[in-house]
């Protein structure tokens, strides 16, 4: 059985594709049935393709993501996937005010998945620090596609 998860960050151009493109690939090599997609809880940069300093990081690791273009999540997008993994508490709160009524799906912290203390995956948009968004990408995608394996 598929299993259908959505990462969501603030503009779908950093981290939420980053860790798109990381378990896309993970999942992949670990022959695990999963489908991804990625967004933004703002609408921004809707059709452009990930910042890219994100691309080179990504890139430099393996990870391609050239393919991937921003959208902005939508409501029907809580009956479309089996799980919703949130950057930070920003982001999740904002997914549970576009929650349709009723709604079940699962959202999460994507980093309720890493053995690192942190709980948010900062946004590097700014601040710069796509290594340390890699790192904790990573760590969470291991973390994550071992639960789904071992469903």
């Amino acid at each position: 059985m598929t299993t259908r998860i959505l990462f969501v960050c603030l503009g779908n151009i950093c981290r939420s594709p980053t860790a798109h493109g990381v378990v896309a690939q993970m999942a992949e090599a670990a022959r695990l049935p999963v489908q991804i997609d990625s967004a933004g809880t703002g609408g921004w940069h809707a059709g452009d393709p990930p910042d890219p300093r994100a691309t080179r990081e990504a890139a430099r690791r393996g990870y391609d993501l050239s393919r991937l273009r921003a959208r902005q999540v939508r409501a029907s997008d809580f009956d479309g996937f089996d799980l919703i993994l949130a950057m930070d508490r920003s982001n999740l709160a904002d997914l549970e005010r576009i929650r349709p009524a009723g709604n079940a799906t699962p959202v999460r912290l994507f980093l309720d998945y890493a053995d690192s203390p942190r709980d948010e995956v900062p946004d590097p948009y700014y601040e710069g620090g796509f290594d340390l968004v890699l790192d904790l990408v990573e760590d969470a995608a291991r973390g994550l596609l071992a639960e789904i394996a071992r469903r």
